[in-house]
C-alpha cells in the first residue's frame, strides 16, 4: 500500500515537473487534502495554466490477506495544439489503466 500512495504521489509531482516553459509562473488556484486516512484518501489541485489532477484511494479487501489498494484519478492539460487533454485512470491489482480520448486503444 505504501508503495502505491508513494508512486502516486511521485506520478503528480512529474506531471507537474513535465510542464512547459510557458506555464513557468503557473500558480496552484485550488488545492485539497481531505480524508487521508489508514483506509484512503483524496486529493485534487488546478493550476492557472488550466491542468487540474485529482485523485482518490481506498482499500479493498481490508484486513484480508489480498488487502490492496485500489487508486482512481484524473488529469488534464491544455496541449500545444491548443486542445485539452483529459486522462482518467485506475491502478489496481491489474496495474495502471489509463483512458482518454487522444490514447490508443490496444486490442480487445
Amino acid at each position: 500500500m505504501k508503495f502505491v500512495i508513494v508512486f502516486s504521489a511521485l506520478f503528480a509531482v512529474a506531471m507537474c515537473a513535465s510542464v512547459p516553459q510557458d506555464s513557468a509562473h503557473a500558480e496552484v488556484i485550488r488545492y485539497d487534502n481531505d480524508n487521508i486516512g489508514v483506509e484512503g484518501y483524496h486529493w485534487a489541485l488546478e493550476t492557472s495554466d488550466g491542468k487540474s489532477f485529482s485523485e482518490e484511494g481506498s482499500l479493498e479487501n481490508v484486513g484480508k490477506e489480498d488487502e490492496s489498494l485500489v487508486v482512481r484519478g484524473q488529469y488534464s492539460y491544455v496541449g500545444p495544439d491548443g486542445v485539452t487533454y483529459l486522462v482518467n485512470y485506475i491502478a489496481d491489482k491489474n496495474g495502471f489503466q489509463p483512458q482518454g480520448a487522444h490514447l490508443p486503444v490496444g486490442p480487445q
